[in-house]
């Protein structure tokens, strides 16, 4: 930054520049209205993001009884099902969600999956291909009306059509029966799955999680009549809201737990029990033990023969589900959310413990205090966390994971990752249970709203907690990847190829990215409370989420939906040229001799050098009539004319012009490039060559005019010796190398490593607690 370029008085100097390359002017349609690429504002659903004013929804209520055949490892049920249709359509057929029909035997859905031999195969690798020849899927017994006809129906894979006698018109109701039965499959096998039994050798039980298990109305909404796309089992569930009667016979030394509250407490609850029960609704600081792990050890070794009969009655939820086993261990804790006491309680084997009596219940309470905080008060009288191996979210009931080694010891990978997950399930009590998006059609909608709302619950609960999703720098290495393998966030569930990142991680960063940069909090968190409260135990779509957070907060941002939800550019801006410019108010005689010396420095290269030598004499030394007034003139001395224009020019200048002039500030014309496409806000901190240093934060609309590249001056008092664009990482931005002036490098490194392997399941990385135990 030293090459001084004078220009007249009160123009700009210019002190350095930078290699400067400017791209073609580019303005296409980033900062464009999403307009069409919405649905049509009507009746049902505003413009504003709202629910209309002749908004609707079906209803769906449920009297269900089932049996559990732990021998045999099967149920069998009867539903009577009350369909409410308050849309203003006329409907001739229901249609049912078969999701166990996924695991049968012949299931489209494996007959659609890739499948490839490599050189080395594991055996549920080879299973998997192999499938299986088990008698898995629905057995519809039978679909009787309420006078007990035969009602056609037909099945078409996982949905089953009912064919009703009658039309079912606009504000009637409709009742029918089902008889139903299916075996349940090991889900900790190749067959996987979220719902199904875990058996444990060394006691020779079972830990049942059911879920998907009683066939559920489908959705028929405004936007989209009948919600009837096949369950191939990424794509998850568009669920009707209801009330639900489940009465569950089970061995009468199970346990279960359920979505709802327990009706008949007193029968299958021993007094013991039921005191505990009893105390633990009152008490908020530590979870009571209602079934203690020494009671549950007993009853894995002796097993009942005979049957109790649970009843859990649930209302306005959209699905019903439960766990059942002999194996469980019980603790719960009251809540007070909202001026209103919540039970939270956990369900989980002796495997589970230490690590799950002391965090599980906690963090559910943890849980439904900070979603509360930042949407609604949580409003269900439950939530339930069950350590089954896995993880997977229901109303008022999750499945999770995080088992410590035999000998009590874990890892805090596994630690971590126990509570994250907790949080998670948990958490999708309000994102889908209660703010009822479809799954099967736009994942992001809970999984990543989710993932964000459990970023802020993780820092809630340890200031250092190493969140895995949510901040920005964090979806850099899926950003950067082939465009091949990307797809928008607004990709159908079953058309995304790398899930997590798409659908889970990146809808959460966006999310983040709004709330820290973009918005503020305060706009951003009264924004999304909005879209939260408008569409509680409601069907939004993302053109209600996206109407509503503009709405709320007065702030456009269809060029970042555009971006992050209908595009895949990455992130990219480069710090493409740096000019520092001072005010030009030196004295006359100041800038005769800086250009002086800059003529000297200009005119001394290496011809005129050797010259010097090679030359003895010129023609003008030698010939005095070759002379005349400029071969004595020098034009860097300061004349009488110069000092009197200088002086007229300073006494021309007014106060605030004045100012101004003999403000010394320095002015730094800074050159962005948009490398990678997605425009973003400018975030620039100035290091001072005083060891200060200051950030200016320019709004995305800098790039409306254009998309490719742009300039930027910063007046500073102080003299910059770096500038770093985004220097808290705070846009994603997926090469850092770009963002300092001047240049710097940055290595990248490896790592060398001996390759070992875990068994699926097992901890990677060590367990200083292990260690700690041997030595003592």
């Amino acid at each position: 930054m030293k090459n001084l370029i004078y220009s007249i008085a009160f123009s700009l100097l210019c002190i350095g520049t930078a290699n400067a390359q400017h791209s073609e002017q580019n303005h296409a349609e980033r900062f464009e209205q999403l307009g069409p690429m919405l649905r049509s504002p009507n009746v049902y659903r505003t413009a504003s993001g709202a629910p209309g004013h002749m908004y609707w929804q079906q209803q769906a209520n449920y009297d269900i009884k089932v049996v559990l055949d732990d021998e045999n490892q099967s149920i069998k049920g009867t539903e009577t099902v009350t369909y409410i249709n308050n849309s203003p359509d006329q409907l001739s057929y229901l249609w049912i969600q078969l999701d166990q029909n996924q695991r049968a035997k012949d299931a489209e859905s494996q007959k659609a999956k890739t499948s490839s031999i490599h050189e080395r195969m594991s055996l549920r690798q080879l299973e998997s291909i192999l499938w299986h020849d088990l008698d898995l899927g629905y057995k519809i017994h039978s679909v009787k009306d309420a006078q007990g006809n035969d009602i056609p129906v037909a099945i078409n894979e996982t949905m089953m059509r009912v064919d009703l006698p009658e039309p079912l018109k606009a504000g009637d109701q409709v009742e029918f029966t089902v008889d139903w039965s299916f075996n349940i499959h090991d889900r900790t096998s190749f067959i996987g799955g979220r719902p199904g039994y875990e058996y444990f050798e060394e006691d020779g039980n079972y830990l049942y999680t059911m879920a998907e298990w009683f066939p559920r109305m489908a959705v028929y909404s405004d936007f989209e009549g009948w919600q009837n796309k096949q369950f191939y089992g990424r794509g998850e569930f568009a669920l009707t809201f209801g009330d639900y009667k489940v009465s569950i016979t089970v061995p009468a030394d199970h346990m279960v737990g359920a979505t709802g509250v327990l009706q008949n407490p007193e029968e299958v609850l021993s007094e013991t029990e039921m005191d505990r029960w009893n105390k633990a609704k009152a008490t908020y600081d530590n979870p009571v033990i209602i079934r203690t792990q020494k009671e549950a050890e007993k009853l894995e070794k002796a097993k009942a023969s005979d049957t109790k009969t649970w009843v859990f009655e649930a209302e306005n939820v959209r699905d019903f589900a439960w766990t059942s086993s002999r194996k469980f261990i019980w603790d719960a804790m009251a809540v007070n959310v909202g001026n209103k006491d919540v039970m939270a309680m956990s369900y989980y084997a002796k495997e589970a413990n230490p690590l799950w009596e002391q965090y599980s219940t906690r963090v559910v309470a943890h849980t439904l205090k900070s979603y509360s905080a930042k949407t609604f008060d949580y409003p269900y009288p439950t939530a339930i966390s069950v350590e089954a191996s896995n993880g997977m979210e229901y109303p008022m009931i999750c499945f999770n994971y995080g088992r410590p080694d035999k000998d009590g010891t874990y890892s805090e990978a596994i630690k971590n990752g126990m509570i994250s997950v907790i949080i998670h399930e948990v958490g999708h009590n309000f994102f889908p249970m209660i703010v009822n998006s479809d799954e099967r059609q736009w994942t992001w909608m809970d999984e990543g709203l989710n993932t964000f709302m459990q970023f802020m619950a993780e820092q809630e609960w340890d200031r250092n907690y190493p969140s895995r999703r949510g901040p920005a720098h964090k979806i850099v290495d899926y950003m950067k990847g082939e465009k091949q393998y990307l797809e928008p966030i607004m990709t159908n569930s079953e058309n995304i190829i790398q899930f997590g990142a798409n659908a889970y991680a990146k809808p959460a960063t966006a999310l983040n990215i709004l709330r820290e940069t973009v918005m503020g909090r305060e706009l951003f968190d009264f924004a999304f409370k909005e879209y939260a409260q408008r569409w509680k135990f409601k069907h939004p779509t993302p053109d209600d989420f996206f109407r509503t957070m503009e709405d709320a907060s007065a702030v456009d941002l269809d060029w970042f939906w555009r971006g992050w939800f209908f595009g895949t550019e990455p992130v990219d801006i480069a710090i493409e040229n740096v000019q520092w410019y001072q005010l030009d108010n030196r004295t006359p005689a100041e800038k005769k001799k800086a250009a002086a010396a800059d003529h000297e420095k200009y005119e001394s290269y290496i011809s005129r050098t050797a010259n010097e030598k090679d030359i003895q004499e010129t023609v003008l030394e030698r010939d005095p009539k070759t002379r005349d007034f400029y071969t004595t003139y020098d034009r860097f001395t300061v004349t009488p004319s110069d000092e009197k224009a200088h002086k007229k020019f300073v006494e021309s200048l007014n106060e605030k012009e004045r100012k101004l002039y003999n403000s010394g500030l320095n002015y730094y014309e800074i050159t962005f490039k948009n490398v990678g496409g997605l425009v973003m806000p400018l975030i620039v901190q100035f290091n001072y060559a005083d060891g200060s240093s200051e950030i200016e934060r320019i709004p995305a609309n800098i790039w409306r005019h254009n998309e490719s590249e742009v300039k930027k001056v910063f007046p500073k008092d102080k003299e910059v010796e770096t500038i770093v664009l985004d220097p808290y990482r705070e846009t994603a931005d997926i090469d850092e190398s770009n963002n300092y002036f001047p240049k710097r490098n940055i290595p990248s490194r490896f790592e060398l490593y001996k390759r070992e392997s875990a068994p699926r399941g097992a901890a990677s990385g060590s367990n200083p607690m292990k260690e700690a135990k041997k030595k003592k």
